[in-house]
């Protein structure tokens, strides 16, 4: 064998070995940027669940000067004369400001299969004010049914004179609009006229879902 082929068979070994070395490299760098920016948006990912019993008390108002107490987990669905109300006491457990951008109105309980999807976020209706609930602790989410001729409104309102059970589904950002979640709320009626919700179901849409 030549001079000339054994040093053309040694480049071509050296190359070789430098591509494997670099494809390896690039591999590890890659998992290791991967890592870094989900370990990154964990620090700022909201998380919204159902209040605490002892939670605060907090006193929440619409722009037609209606105001509402809530205290813990118990919320507010009330008929007006010119709307039907409803407040839902959140807390924040997640280690990101969570930002409140739309919701979902079901006038009925869903279980079973027609419980495990939500609706298309683009037919969610959008808050007409902004609500920001900090990482660690509570806030709420409220919204309004004020048009009569939304096919909601009558529906809502006797659910609420009827006193039964209503679903709320809640899209919520961080504090830079990603990482969107849906957490769905569930109003249910308590005592003494009153009622209470809670967190049932969990949907995140920029990324995996936690089931």
């Amino acid at each position: 064998m030549s001079a000339e082929v054994i040093a053309s068979a040694i480049t071509a070994a050296g190359t070789l070995v430098l591509a494997v070395a670099t494809f390896v490299s690039t591999r590890s760098a890659n998992r290791a940027a991967r890592f870094a920016e989900r370990s990154l948006l964990a620090g700022i990912r909201p998380v919204l669940m159902g209040a605490r019993i002892d939670d605060p008390e907090q006193k929440v108002g619409f722009a037609d000067d209606k105001w509402v107490h809530l205290k813990g987990p118990m919320a507010a669905f009330e008929v007006g004369d010119d709307a039907v109300y409803l407040v839902i006491p959140v807390r924040n457990v997640g280690s990101g400001l969570a930002i409140l951008q739309s919701w979902d109105p079901l006038s009925e309980r869903v279980t079973g299969d027609a419980a495990a999807a939500h609706r298309d976020p683009k037919m969610f209706r959008r808050q007409s004010r902004s609500i920001y609930v900090a990482p660690g602790d509570v806030g709420f989410w409220q919204g309004a049914f004020r048009d009569r001729g939304d096919p909601l409104y009558d529906a809502f309102a006797k659910a609420a004179k009827d006193r039964v059970p209503v679903m709320i589904d809640v899209l919520y950002s961080d504090m830079h609009g990603g990482q969107r979640s849906i957490t769905r709320f569930t109003v249910l009626p308590a005592t003494d006229d009153r009622w209470m919700s809670t967190a049932g179901r969990h949907w995140i849409l920029d990324g995996e879902s936690p089931r």
